[in-house]
């Protein structure tokens, strides 16, 4: 017999008894813990845990968890959330005309190597739509003229929002989509939007930073996943990771290795966050691995 599964996570200021409070309260509750993580900032002075558990008494179902492990956070005024372990998280992909990231992660989807559900992609063009079509989900052409004005990207911006809400998406993940986000957009996509970059910012912005880290001789080149915030680029960072070149590498090579590594860093963190791995620390993150 299958029992409900479930991912627990919490924060709250360090102190004495919390893991036997949350394990003590689960054992209480007919549940078994699969897997437990636990973390303890000195700097600031917060503790961090998720818990991934069954819950085996069929008299407890997910109300009674959420409102009896309520009553016990507050008084030790934790900031929780529990999610259902089995359903899959809905997620928004957004991209322009660079796509090695929209691939990959579509090949993970369909491959089973991504547990989540990809119910719409949105572009500023019409690139791949195709490839949409091919992985059968809704392409949203939604475009934005060189120079648009302000007004035009609030109406755009609107209307990616109204997708993400009538779709009900639980992250959305900008895999090279190569618009900066206004701050009302980046407020309303806050803890659930993930963007990919290469890591040379700030020291190569602009087109071709792969171009100009070739001619600055870089010895490291590599990527970075944040979430989104209305600081560009500033946003917590979930992951990264770097892959060693050399002279002899040319530019087309260095692109090449660049965003083979931005792929993976971008299907880390997306992964990290649907397993309910991430944890925010004021403008840092906790990943249990």
């Amino acid at each position: 017999m299958m029992h409900p599964e479930y991912i627990l996570n919490l924060s709250c200021i360090d102190q004495r008894g919390i893991v036997q409070r949350v394990s003590g309260f689960l054992a209480e509750h007919g549940c078994n813990i699969i897997e437990s993580a636990q973390f303890g900032d000195a700097q600031s002075q917060l503790f961090f845990m998720r818990v991934y558990f069954a819950a085996e008494n069929a008299s407890i179902n997910d109300e009674v968890l959420r409102a009896d492990f309520s009553a016990m956070a507050e008084t030790m005024h934790m900031t929780w959330q529990l999610h259902d372990a089995q359903k899959k998280p809905r997620v928004m992909l957004m991209v322009s005309k660079i796509g090695h990231c929209l691939n990959d992660l579509l090949f993970r989807y369909k491959s089973g190597l991504l547990p989540v559900d990809i119910p719409a992609i949105v572009s500023n063009h019409t690139d791949f739509y195709q490839l949409a079509a091919s992985y059968n989900i809704p392409f949203h052409h939604l475009p934005l003229a060189p120079g648009a004005s302000e007004e035009a990207k609030r109406a755009q911006e609107e209307r990616v929002l109204e997708i993400a809400r009538s779709a009900e998406i639980d992250l959305v993940v900008l895999a090279r989509y190569m618009q900066i986000l206004s701050p009302q957009m980046c407020q309303a996509l806050q803890g659930r939007a993930i963007n990919i970059h290469h890591s040379f910012l700030p020291s190569f912005k602009g087109a071709k930073p792969y171009y100009q880290a070739h001619e600055r001789g870089v010895k490291l080149i590599g990527a970075t996943a944040h979430f989104v915030t209305g600081d560009l680029d500033e946003g917590p960072i979930i992951e990264q990771d770097v892959e060693r070149v050399d002279h002899a590498m040319n530019p087309a090579t260095l692109t090449a290795i660049g965003r083979d590594v931005e792929c993976v860093v971008l299907a880390r963190a997306v992964k990290y966050f649907v397993e309910h791995r991430i944890l925010l620390n004021g403008h840092k993150t906790v990943v249990f691995k």
